[in-house]
């Protein structure tokens, strides 16, 4: 048996910072949860030290028994200068994360988008594992897609790869698609929010589970621009695997017979027949297990 090796995971977002040591078996051994400074730039990258600090303190597992730091980033990551800009962090604009925080952290530091980090996550260890050919997508705030094509993590010319978000579902062109894009506007949580009058989509799903016909529209209505979205993600890609994740899929129950159901009508239709529709197995981990397992990998993991 190969000797366990050990990494950390940092997952940024834009309100939390988790931080987790994980061994080369998928392990988690320990979770750290910070709330994200939103007012000093320099203060949240420090954050992203603290808390891998904080995670190897109270694993119990000493520095030099980890291959690296992996860190998760929700915006663009630059591969070729090592800059990452993150919309969602004030400051975060073209920075050079990994520069930063080499005088915090005392061993390699490796980065990567969130959404490549899902997938990368949710292939080890949850419901992707064993393919090669898989998309995950994140409906939340915003939506994007982490994308594996014959196990090779898809990034595109600058990283900016999988920002489907801004596919273009409808042809009218409403002002809001230049802000965030067209399939985003449409059907993330936002867009439910606004659509009901709501200040938040929970607010929406808890309505339309109590059966407000108004509620219930809003997710049909958005759950057709996603089965849209998906319908071309699988067309595409021909994946064998699209795993839904993010914030709004924790009431995946109200979308995923549905959106099984149109995906099938918008496909291609070989395609569709050979790839599943799944819901995450992994929640808010999946990103914490592809940063490690991104960082295990450049360590020798």
């Amino acid at each position: 048996m190969s000797e366990l090796r050990y990494a950390v995971g940092v997952d940024v977002g834009g309100t939390k910072i988790a931080a987790a040591v994980v061994d080369s078996q998928g392990r988690i051994h320990e979770k750290i949860k910070v709330k994200t400074d939103r007012e000093d730039r320099d203060r949240s990258v420090a954050q992203v030290a603290e808390a891998a600090h904080a995670a190897v303190a109270a694993s119990g597992v000493a520095w030099d028994k980890i291959a690296a730091v992996g860190i998760d980033v929700p915006g663009i990551y630059y591969p070729k200068i090592g800059n990452v800009w993150a919309p969602n962090l004030p400051g975060w604009d073209h920075i050079p994360l990994r520069d930063l925080l080499a005088p915090q952290l005392p061993c390699r530091i490796v980065a990567e988008s969130d959404r490549s980090a899902y997938v990368l996550g949710e292939q080890w260890m949850g419901a992707a594992r064993g393919f090669d050919d898989v998309v995950f997508l994140a409906v939340g705030t915003g939506i994007g897609a982490g994308i594996l094509s014959g196990g090779r993590l898809i990034q595109g010319a600058e990283g900016i790869a999988g920002a489907v978000g801004w596919f273009a579902l409808n042809p009218e062109k409403k002002a809001i698609y230049k802000q965030t894009g067209c399939w985003e506007s449409e059907s993330a949580g936002p867009a439910l929010a606004g659509k009901f009058g709501a200040p938040d989509a929970e607010t929406v799903i808890a309505a339309a589970r109590r059966g407000d016909p108004n509620a219930k529209c809003v997710i049909e209505e958005a759950v057709r621009y996603l089965a849209m979205g998906i319908a071309n993600l699988v067309s595409l890609l021909n994946p064998q695997i699209i795993v839904l994740g993010g914030g709004l899929m924790q009431a995946g129950d109200l979308f995923l017979a549905p959106l099984r159901r149109e995906v099938r009508e918008w496909a291609q239709p070989l395609a569709v027949e050979s790839t599943r529709i799944e819901l995450t197995r992994l929640g808010e981990d999946a990103g914490l297990l592809g940063a490690a397992r991104i960082a295990l990998e450049v360590g020798g993991g």
